[in-house]
């Protein structure tokens, strides 16, 4: 990103900012009011294409702020919305105010509907369905409207109540049937008594319901959907007014563009291990248990992997700091427990847990950073026949903000394609499917990995000229045959870098027919950095569109992504995923091209192309992947459902087949063999859960037909060999 942008810009907003909120903030005294005008403030001297805050855009957020409370329509009654309505057109001058009139009254009927709600669902499911009956839901709520009253707002949940509890149903009945005949399931009806079967090893769940009536089954249907909603509003409960406040803030960002965001504090601490990969903590995901946090996944070279003093099912019940009076976390938010149990590295927490054989404990860990490594560049070579050939997959251009110098994408390609080259590879793929982006500065330095200098990316700030970034290091990491796999998800960083060696004619795009189309650049404000004093606490940080990005000759990436070389279908291709299906995207446009010229090392890069379509048009297997994605489509568009049970399990037995049918996409083999590098493999018997990891991995690519005709692109390719003699390599580039 443009640093001189950004410091020039927070400049102005500082010297603005601090007169005009210091006073405020204190006569106020309302931490919402102030976070409403300190973003709306960033957001009309910032944003690339500010909005007008006028009535048609107090309208949208009239709208789209209740439909994200209540999207089912299963709180809010038609009274309710025509109350509301009397601010549909005031919302624009209640912000312009810093007044939250509208939000209060909003957010006071969403807690007493939602106190009924709890009472509704209880009483609905205190009776049993009748699966016999023949009606149907329509489960696209945007064509449903309002409920007039309690009597049809109960008929409503009955409705939806019946269409979740007949989905667990349906599942019991077929256990069941599968229990009774012992696994023959054509030698018994579902709805046949239970009999006797002598098998080795039993199931208890399969064996209660083998001897349950179907009135029985129906009954522990109703009784696992309300479990769920319980722990739904358990959640609900969980959350505080200001959690309900910063949906409503982002109701209002969201006007702006789909990657406008406001994070509150919580937030911007995920948002910043998301981007860099790493914390501070004791290396375990936890989830909330009404017993306390269980611990649901050990994380990799962690202090808990480490210490091998906690395990997967092990429930903290109480947090104490290096020798202080522990906390009870049971009951607590997982938000405010996680903050006690996470910490500087080497400081010491300790941790009362109840074991999974039920013993208390006492465990003390000493915490330390902790990387997450599935967020890192990997990499594997490939054999076909004799032949090696290299693949790095990259989950994200990831970046520490606060030292650019420690671990980030661009540095760890960079050492990946050299271990790759020692290992003996001929050619590289580069895979960025569903590689969301990241750091721009990541993905320029990146690009110059594979070309000797020159432009990379163009950017332009709203009312000012371009700005053109460069690769100015004249080695090139890797001059061979390169291939980069793209698709839908494929957003942002991923598309500058494919775009730039696609303009380049470096290498061969292969993938999706377009990319996600996502030609934005973001910057990440704290807001305390806008006010000279705050009484409030951390105000978190607004994530704001401050300018655009285009491809080296001109064209933008907004909306139109990055138009694979070479298409292959997968199962997205007929689903609504990209910029262009998003709430209001910014458009596309184009400027002039920058100064380039195409790479001369390869000699038969058009023909390549034409080879692999011609391959890809008569291979089975891609036929079947773009039936496939034919038949999601259908199914994402089927709205109305049957809660009538034989028309609803005619048509899941319909789809199992048809599933099943599909099933056969996951045991393709390619015959291609993938390796972990010696560095890698070495790691091994310290760490048994990273082989797994790699295992899956490389049996996943095993079966990946994308994969497979990238290794038959990278052998087509032929080099041009004087390019290749005089191309300057580096031991390591960036």
């Amino acid at each position: 990103m443009k640093k001189n942008f950004v410091l020039g810009f927070l400049v102005i907003l500082i010297a603005v900012a601090s007169c005009s909120f210091t006073n405020k903030s204190f006569e106020t005294n309302d931490k919402d009011r102030l976070l409403l005008d300190l973003i709306t403030y960033v957001l009309e001297r910032g944003h690339y294409e500010p909005k007008n805050i006028n009535d048609k855009f107090s309208a949208n957020v009239f709208v789209d702020f209740i439909d994200i409370l209540d999207p089912t329509k299963r709180y809010f009654l038609k009274g309710d919305i025509e109350e509301f309505e009397k601010y549909k057109y005031q919302i624009d001058d209640q912000i312009k105010n810093t007044d939250i009139t509208f939000f209060n009254l909003v957010h006071q009927r969403l807690m007493k509907r939602m106190d009924e709600a709890k009472g509704i669902y209880a009483e609905v499911l205190e009776s049993p369905f009748d699966f016999k009956k023949d009606e149907d839901i329509n489960i696209d709520y945007a064509e449903v409207p309002y409920a007039k009253n309690r009597k049809e707002l109960k008929e409503r949940w009955r409705k939806q109540l019946k269409y979740n509890a007949l989905g667990i149903y349906d599942n019991k009945i077929k256990v069941r049937k599968s229990a009774i005949s012992g696994g023959k399931d054509d030698e018994v009806g579902p709805d046949m008594v239970s009999v006797e079967v002598d098998t080795k090893f039993k199931d208890p769940a399969k064996e209660e319901l083998k001897n349950m009536t179907l009135a029985e089954v129906e009954e522990a249907a109703r009784e696992s959907t309300k479990n769920t909603l319980d722990e739904f509003f358990d959640f609900v409960n969980d959350l505080e007014r200001k959690d309900w406040f910063v949906q409503y803030i982002n109701t209002i960002v969201d006007e702006f563009d789909p990657h406008t965001f406001y994070f509150a504090p919580e937030e911007k601490d995920r948002f910043d291990i998301s981007m860099s990969g790493k914390f501070e903590g004791i290396g375990a995901r936890l989830q909330k248990k009404p017993e306390g946090a269980r611990i649901v996944e050990v994380i990799s070279g962690g202090p808990v992997w480490r210490d091998k003093s906690l395990e997967v099912g092990d429930e903290i019940l109480k947090v104490g700091q290096a020798g202080e009076e522990p906390i009870n976390i049971v009951g607590m938010r997982l938000d405010d427990a996680i903050k006690l149990i996470k910490g500087p590295k080497g400081t010491i927490v300790d941790l009362t847990v109840r074991k999974v054989d039920g013993t208390i404990d006492v465990v003390s860990i000493t915490r330390d950073v902790v990387e997450l490594e599935e967020s890192y560049a990997k990499s594997a070579t490939v054999r076909q026949d004799d032949r090696k050939f290299g693949l790095i997959h990259l989950p994200k251009f990831y970046v520490d903000f606060d030292d650019y110098t420690e671990r980030n994408a661009a540095t760890d390609v960079a050492r990946e394609v050299e271990r790759l080259k020692q290992a003996g590879m001929e050619g590289l793929i580069l895979d960025l499917r569903d590689n969301g982006g990241g750091s721009l500065k990541t993905v320029v330095e990146m690009a110059g990995l594979f070309i000797k200098d020159g432009p990379i990316v163009q950017v332009r700030s709203s009312g000012q000229g371009k700005e053109v970034h460069e690769d100015k290091d004249e080695r090139i990491q890797w001059d061979g045959p390169l291939v980069i796999l793209v698709n839908e998800l494929s957003a942002s960083a991923s598309e500058i870098l494919a775009a730039a060696m696609q303009d380049y004619k470096r290498a061969v795009v292969l993938g999706s027919k377009q990319t996600f189309g996502k030609g934005t650049v973001q910057n990440v404000i704290p807001l305390d950095n806008i006010v000279r004093s705050n009484e409030h606490g951390d105000l978190g940080a607004i994530k704001i569109t401050t300018q655009k990005f285009y491809r080296i000759n001109g064209g933008s990436t907004q909306l139109e992504g990055v138009k694979s070389d070479i298409v292959v279908p997968d199962r997205y291709s007929y689903i609504d995923l990209g910029e262009r299906d998003q709430e209001n995207p910014l458009g596309w446009d184009k400027i002039s091209p920058a100064d380039y010229q195409t790479w001369d090392g390869y000699i038969d890069y058009e023909e390549t192309i034409a080879k692999s379509q011609a391959r890809l048009a008569k291979n089975p297997q891609v036929k079947l992947i773009e039936e496939n994605a034919k038949w999601l489509k259908e199914q994402q568009d089927e709205s109305v459902v049957s809660l009538n049970y034989d028309t609803y399990a005619s048509r899941q037995e319909k789809n199992k087949e048809k599933s099943n049918y599909f099933k056969t996409l996951s045991e393709y083999d390619s015959k291609l063999t993938f390796e972990s590098l010696r560095y890698e493999r070495e790691l091994f018997t310290q760490d048994p859960v990273l082989r797994e990891k790699r295992d899956r991995w490389h049996q996943d690519l095993a079966k990946d037909v994308y994969v497979e005709e990238a290794i038959n692109v990278l052998q087509d390719l032929k080099l041009n060999a004087l390019k290749k003699e005089n191309a300057k390599l580096a031991s390591v580039k960036g």
